[in-house]
């Protein structure tokens, strides 16, 4: 999971492997594999660096 903040400064942990697409427009959106769409705070590059850490997190604890 990853936490991110919806524009109403709501907190919000979602599962990073539903994440189909990330994109600006000028707001991110977040587009899950179940077809929700969820609009964040944090930058494209912001969400792709906390999914980055939450993967290294999980290969970690496996080895």
């Amino acid at each position: 999971m990853i936490e991110v903040t919806k524009l109403n400064g709501m907190k919000l942990s979602i599962n990073a492997e539903l994440i189909e697409l990330v994109e600006e427009t000028p707001d991110t959106v977040i587009s899950m594999t179940t077809g929700r769409k969820i609009i964040v705070k944090e930058s494209r590059q912001d969400v792709e660096n906390l999914v980055i850490l939450y993967k290294r997190k999980i290969l970690n604890t496996q080895l």
